[in-house]
């Protein structure tokens, strides 16, 4: 075997090695695993090593005195764990995952009394009484077969492996992508499995590249680690890369290798210091021993059984925010603050994290935790998000529901809308001085001002207030983020599309080409109709001038029906859905209607019911005939407002159809549906609701490179206007620069494209026969 074959040895996993051992890991050779095992490759705890730790980290206090479990109770303890039987991957390792951060009770007798004591297998309060492993080319028998595969680095904490590690050749194009997709194979029901369901953290590194994830992660969610590290953790860091191992370690290191591969390695670390390369500062980030206990207990949610690990962002914005809130003198009230994690970011989980970092807190005595949307589906959404990561939560539908909660002191985390404190204020005198609730306000940028601000204020004179928004501030804004005590945590765009978080998104204005001109309609008609045949033409036009005569608005509304069905064509059959905003109720019940005369494109509206005051716009649509017709047709269809559009949502998530949503307002904020990729607007939007809007088609899917947004109301021109009012918080730490680039226009992109096509033809100019092929692909 060639030198160049073991590339990914000296380059990516015996640094990796090197690092590890160095940052307090332990090595063992894959022979030595085995021993540790018993010889069972099978699994893969390392079974001598757990009890022993065990048996070291445990103890319980009885009658004053100290006592330590028998070893029939840790033998339990070490079997209960091993022999977790495997459901599935997930169901599995959620299983695993409160063995190992919940322990596990059993029953000892002492002094003629038995009781029942808890046996903790890690011990995550003091990082160093673990003891930490690592492992390479480690040996696990696939399920159901006698095969075997070797994962390229485990890391063991006390016996558990709770990170397993993919190194490839940094040479290779799409080297990370390899180890992913290998790390996801054996992840396979019939493969490797049983090693994964205790697993934390996964990663992928390639040295100048690395990649992380949770078990069960698609490649797409796969995240990159950014890090500003302080003084010390650079010195830390180089001293981890840098430093020589000793003889004894590299004994071992090499026992299982070639002796030229030792020879190798000694004459690539006698060349000198290397600085970190990406590979480095991951492993430092994730992996060093405090940083990988704190993600594993602190920072894992299961969100309705999908596992997940938090992004660079969402961690540095918890922790930021405990810093703040901890610091606290006397009887003063804890400073809050403003979060602006860009929509699509993941800010409903960086909510549960941070509830769940807050409950953890141990200088916070009983904290209360109340979640505040301004919209129920918001609500709805970060109280599913809480259930899914089985948080206790309590929902106040009501203003004296959400008394009650409070004065019972029952509920730790209760979601709320801001309207019932309002609703509750008018029956209720109820204020609580306590200083430890702690208000989390959803798109704090709506719901900040006058009388429901000073509601809450009433309420809770002491609370810590934390304010989270997916849009930026706007001028007229300032005052929220003073309101609640200046910015914590920021997260723009860019940053979000630079790390792969969301798609970008491509502007294209299609603004209505008819003005009620006969001639204007002729020769848009002729237009669309280039392809079709004389009879295709005719029965068109039948269903364009039907029995009753169009208006002029009409006649424009079905313009744009045809125009997105000619549009929405490219995608039907890849999984992706579209969403048309349209100004009002009765422009949606027109559109639905010119979609089912059409009859190509399926569609279904979302509204509210047309008896509140949301969603009106120039006229009280409630008393429109056909609203009413309309809004009768639903509830006898789906019997409630709430199933209708539960189910259209579930529908339009989940099945073919409906290809489109029609909506007015609803749907336009807090709705992630990753496979939403285009976004057709016929609605005058501005300021933040214009960001807040196109946001919904920048959600990670597969096969979806980019979101679309097709505008035929001209928001543009808004969107700029939009973009020079946040310039103003650019003394604040926003910068211009966050939200340019975000949205191409197409039309510019276009433009681009000769001078894209002179730089491609520029790189054979140098081959004399253009017509060659075999030339110019040897070129």
């Amino acid at each position: 075997m060639s030198v160049s074959e073991y590339r990914e040895d000296f380059i990516s996993l015996i640094p990796a090695l090197q690092q590890l051992i160095n940052l307090g890991y332990k090595y063992i050779s894959p022979t030595q695993a085995e021993e540790l095992r018993g010889g069972k490759i099978n699994q893969p705890i390392l079974d001598t090593v757990l009890k022993n730790q065990l048996h070291n980290i445990n103890s319980f206090t009885f009658k004053g005195e100290t006592h330590k479990f028998t070893v029939s109770n840790i033998e339990k303890a070490v079997q209960e764990l091993r022999d977790i039987p495997f459901d599935s991957l997930i169901t599995t390792n959620e299983q695993v995952y409160d063995l190992i951060t919940l322990g596990k009770s059993f029953e000892q007798t002492i002094q003629g009394y038995t009781r029942s004591f808890s046996v903790k297998y890690i011990d995550w309060e003091n990082p160093e009484n673990n003891i930490f492993h690592v492992c390479d080319e480690f040996v696990i028998e696939r399920r159901h077969s006698h095969q075997t595969r070797r994962p390229d680095i485990v890391l063991f904490v006390n016996g558990i492996p709770l990170t397993v590690i993919e190194a490839k050749r940094p040479d290779r194009p799409n080297s990370i992508k390899e180890g992913i997709s290998q790390q996801i194979r054996n992840q396979g029901v019939d493969e490797i499995p049983h090693l994964f369901v205790y697993s934390q953290l996964l990663l992928s590194i390639a040295q100048n590249q690395a990649s992380y994830a949770a078990a069960g992660t698609p490649d797409k969610f796969w995240s990159v680690w950014k890090e500003e590290f302080s003084q010390e953790d650079k010195t830390r860091l180089n001293h981890s890369i840098n430093k020589k191992l000793n003889d004894e370690i590299l004994h071992n290191l090499f026992s299982e290798r070639k002796d030229w591969q030792k020879s190798k390695m000694e004459e690539i670390w006698s060349a000198g210091d290397r600085i970190p390369s990406a590979q480095d500062k991951t492993i430092y980030s994730l992996l060093r021993s405090e940083r990988l206990l704190e993600l594993t207990h602190s920072f894992v949610v299961f969100d309705n059984k999908i596992k997940k690990v938090p992004r660079y962002q969402q961690y540095f914005a918890v922790k930021e925010t405990i810093s703040r809130i901890t610091q606290v003198k006397g009887d003063s009230v804890r400073p809050g603050g403003v979060i602006w994690h860009t929509t699509g970011s993941g800010k409903s989980i960086t909510m549960v994290l941070l509830a769940k970092a807050i409950s953890l807190e141990p200088s916070i005595v009983d904290p209360k935790i109340i979640l505040v949307t301004d919209r129920v589906d918001l609500d709805d959404q970060i109280y599913k998000t809480f259930k899914n990561c089985g948080k206790e939560v309590e929902k106040a539908t009501s203003g004296e529901g959400l008394f009650r909660l409070i004065a019972e002191n029952k509920a730790t985390i209760i979601t709320t809308i801001i309207d019932k404190f309002e609703a509750g204020l008018r029956k209720n005198k109820l204020q609580s001085e306590n200083r430890n609730i702690f208000v989390l306000v959803d798109e704090s940028h709506r719901s900040q001002y006058g009388i429901a601000n000073a509601s809450m204020k009433r309420v809770f004179p002491n609370a810590c207030y934390l304010g989270f928004t997916g849009t930026p501030l706007l001028k007229k804004e300032k005052s929220t983020a003073t309101k609640f005590g200046g910015f914590i945590h920021s997260y723009t765009m860019n940053q979000a599309i630079t790390d792969g978080v969301v798609t970008p998104l491509i502007y294209e204005g299609r603004m209505s080409e008819l003005r009620g001109d006969q001639q204007q309609i002729d020769k848009w008609f002729d237009r669309i109709t280039s392809d079709l045949t004389e009879d295709q033409k005719l029965d068109l036009k039948k269903k364009f001038r039907r029995e009753e005569e169009l208006n002029k608005s009409e006649e424009r509304l079905q313009e744009i029906t045809y125009d997105i069905i000619q549009h929405f064509s490219e995608f039907r059959n890849s999984g992706l859905k579209g969403q048309l905003a349209v100004s009002s109720r009765q422009d949606a019940i027109k559109y639905k209607k010119f979609f089912d005369d059409f009859g190509d494109i399926s569609t279904e509206i979302i509204m509210s019911p047309p008896d509140t005051r949301e969603e009106h716009t120039e006229v009280d649509e409630a008393e429109i005939p056909e609203v009413q017709r309309f809004w009768k047709s639903m509830m006898d269809r789906f019997g409630t407002a709430k199933a209708y559009q539960d189910t259209i949502i579930d529908r339009f998530k989940r099945s073919d159809e409906p290809e489109i949503i029609i909506v007015i307002d609803k749907l336009l904020t807090g709705f992630d549906a990753p496979g939403n990729g285009v976004l057709y607007i016929d609605k005058r939007l501005k300021e933040h609701n214009i960001l807040q809007a196109i946001a919904r088609v920048n959600r990670l899917f597969d096969g979806k490179e980019h979101g679309l947004i097709i505008d035929y109301r001209g928001i543009f021109g808004q969107l700029n206007e939009a973009i020079e009012l946040y310039k103003a918080l650019e003394v604040e730490g926003f910068d211009k620069d966050d939200i340019v680039g975000s949205v191409v226009n197409v039309l510019e992109e276009i433009d681009k494209l000769p001078e894209y096509h002179t730089n491609l033809w520029s790189v054979f100019s140098e081959v004399a026969n253009k017509s060659d092929s075999e030339a110019m692909q040897l070129h």
